[in-house]
């Protein structure tokens, strides 16, 4: 049996020590300029900006996108007094690997999806959904 599609995978695997979010956007097809849809749930996909907070991560590894599938644009948690970041966790995260062929030699790399966000130890609580404006 070939395994088709994303690897769902635990957050705490991705990210064991932690993320921050620096913003989030919402994901254009470059060519329509529409929103692009999750091909999955059909629902627009929304880029997250983080930051590993593995103290040695470097280059690439230390900054990465998240996308998540939601109707509405994800709300960020709070910020945290005295931390330039606001700590993150992804809800049902997926890994999708694919080949990079931009560079000199072909690569696998790996696209980071996810369902939801929250705080860090919010439980199943979801940090609420923007307003849609």
């Amino acid at each position: 049996m070939a395994i088709q599609g994303a690897l769902p995978v635990a957050f705490g695997v991705v990210f064991p020590n932690g993320a921050f979010a620096l913003g989030v956007e919402a994901i254009t097809d470059f060519e329509t300029k529409r929103p692009q849809l999750d091909k999955d749930s059909g629902l627009p996909l929304w880029a997250v900006d983080v930051i590993d907070a593995d103290p040695e991560a470097r280059g690439k590894a230390k900054s990465v996108k998240v996308k998540v599938a939601a109707e509405v644009c994800p709300t960020l948690p709070d910020e945290v007094p005295g931390l330039p970041f606001r700590p993150i966790e992804f809800e049902t995260m997926a890994v999708m690997p694919y080949v990079d062929d931009s560079g000199r030699r072909p690569r696998v790399a790996y696209s980071l999806r996810a369902r939801g966000v929250k705080a860090p130890g919010a439980g199943g609580r979801r940090a609420p959904a923007k307003d849609a404006a």
